[in-house]
């Protein structure tokens, strides 16, 4: 499995981010081929984090891509800042 998480500071409306990355991003998320998870957690103080979970690398590269548009084109006012990108092998799980 392989992950990406992306992490974004200076989210102005937490709730209303919440509600249209489940209205919006989640069904897009889990078309792309090999997907096994997805979370979007808000962390307080203006911070969320996205955790993309995928069979294969090529997939979680996909949900950072589409995320990057999804953010663009609907989501530019909430998330001003451009996120923090990490994405790596999964080496334990539960």
């Amino acid at each position: 499995m392989y992950a990406a998480v992306r992490r974004y500071e200076g989210v102005t409306d937490p709730a209303e981010a919440g509600r249209l990355v489940n209205e919006g991003f989640v069904p897009l998320v889990r078309r792309i081929p090999g997907f096994v998870a997805y979370y979007w957690v808000d962390a307080g103080n203006g911070v969320m984090v996205s955790t993309s979970v995928f069979e294969d690398q090529s997939g979680a590269e996909e949900s950072v891509s589409r995320a990057a548009d999804f953010v663009r084109d609907n989501l530019a006012a909430l998330l001003p800042n451009p996120p923090r990108v990490m994405a790596g092998d999964v080496v334990a799980f539960a």
